[in-house]
């Protein structure tokens, strides 16, 4: 077998894009819950937006229920509008509707000067760290039984 290997520090859209379809076919291929959590309505978004008195958005969380599971993937709101119990009310807000919609379990991550300890106030326990990422800090996957 005769193969050749390049070696690039560009970006390369299509490369990537490749490598992700072979991954998710080899994920189909080994796992019914990846293959059902690609068909249309598997993974449910939910978005809570928070405004202010103007209607201009302040913050919010975004979030996808599947497997049994929500993911928080973000959630950030103005410094201004911190420290007022409004992010708790998000927090608690998103898990209802998870619950809902079928979540047992929720799914985050953070950085230790993002929002660790207000995570652990609230029920989430450290599932994994990696120290030192970035130098200096470490990077937290949290998770709670809902």
């Amino acid at each position: 077998m005769i193969y050749h290997i390049e070696v690039s520090l560009e970006t390369k859209e299509e490369f990537s894009q490749f490598l992700s379809s072979k991954i998710k076919e080899y994920n189909n291929l080994h796992s019914r819950f990846h293959r059902e959590s690609r068909e249309k309505g598997a993974v449910v978004p939910i978005n809570i937006m928070a405004s202010d008195d103007l209607g201009n958005c302040i913050g919010g969380i975004s979030a996808e229920v599947y497997w049994g599971w929500v993911e928080i993937n973000d959630f950030w709101f103005q410094e201004e509008f911190r420290s007022k119990g409004l992010g708790s009310k998000l927090l608690t807000q998103v898990e209802e509707v998870s619950k809902e919609k079928g979540a047992t379990k929720a799914l985050l991550t953070t950085f230790d000067f993002q929002a660790r300890f207000f995570y652990e106030k609230r029920g989430y326990k450290i599932a994994g760290e990696i120290k030192d990422y970035p130098p200096g800090s470490s990077y937290y996957t949290m998770v709670k039984q809902l």
